[in-house]
C-alpha cells in the first residue's frame, strides 16, 4: 500500500470510504440485476422450447401408441391386453420423466450465485484492508 506525502484527515478518509462503499453497492446491485435477468431469460427460453416441443410430440406419441396397439393385435394379442400393455408402458415412462424433470427444476434455482460470491470476496478484502489500515494508524500515533 503506497504512503501518501500529505496526510488526510479522518473525516476525509471516512467520506472516501463511504463514497467507495456506495459505488460498490450500486455496481453490485447492477451486476445482480443483470445476472438475474440472464437467468430468467434462459429459463423463459427453456420453458418456451419445452412447450413447443410438447405440442408437437403429443400427437406424434398418440399415433405411435396406436400403431403399437395395432402391431400387438396383429401379433394375435387381444385388443384389451394390447391396449393395457401399451398404455401401462407409456404411463410408467411418463411418470419417470416427470419425476426426473421435477428434480431438475428444484436444482435450477435462479439465484445470482456469481454476484454473491463476488460480494463475499469483496467483504473479505475489505476486512483485510481494515485490519491492515487499522494497524498502520496505531503505529503512526
Amino acid at each position: 500500500m503506497a504512503v501518501s506525502d500529505h496526510p488526510r484527515s479522518i473525516p476525509d478518509i471516512f467520506t472516501n470510504v463511504v463514497n467507495q462503499f456506495t459505488i460498490l453497492v450500486r455496481k453490485e446491485a447492477q451486476l445482480a440485476g443483470t445476472e438475474m435477468s440472464e437467468k430468467v431469460t434462459d429459463l423463459a427460453i427453456g420453458i418456451g422450447l419445452l412447450l413447443g416441443g410438447s405440442v408437437l410430440l403429443i400427437p406424434a406419441l398418440v399415433i405411435l401408441l396406436q400403431a403399437a396397439v395395432t402391431a400387438l393385435v396383429d401379433a394375435k394379442v387381444a385388443m384389451v391386453w394390447a391396449t393395457l400393455i401399451v398404455g401401462g408402458t407409456a404411463l410408467t415412462l411418463g411418470v419417470i420423466l416427470l419425476a426426473i424433470g421435477a428434480l431438475r427444476l428444484k436444482a435450477a434455482r435462479p439465484v445470482p450465485s456469481r454476484t454473491i460470491e463476488q460480494l463475499q470476496q469483496e467483504a473479505e478484502m475489505a476486512k483485510h484492508q481494515l485490519r491492515n489500515g487499522h494497524g498502520t494508524a496505531e503505529q503512526a500515533a
